[in-house]
């Protein structure tokens, strides 16, 4: 699966596989570094998908003089 068509859930698994292989250390070289590369191929579709979650929630917390309005987060508890 390309990483543009996975959805952040999906790269961050991939990420955490990829992880794990590379930290058992029983990974050969040239794998290794083929399992870097992708990982940061990952790390930026998940920095760019995080980047416009970000922006989307700027855009729907805009006060009505259409400047972001700050508001306290409440986490549930």
């Amino acid at each position: 699966m390309k990483q543009e068509s996975q959805t952040f859930e999906q790269s961050l698994a991939r990420l955490e596989e990829i992880v794990k292989q590379m930290e058992r250390g029983d990974v050969p070289l040239e794998q290794a570094l083929s399992l870097f590369e992708e990982g940061t191929g990952l790390v930026g579709s998940c920095t760019k998908l995080l980047d416009e979650a970000e922006l989307k929630v700027v855009q729907l917390t805009k006060g009505a003089d259409g400047t972001p309005q700050e508001t306290e987060f409440a986490d549930g508890e």
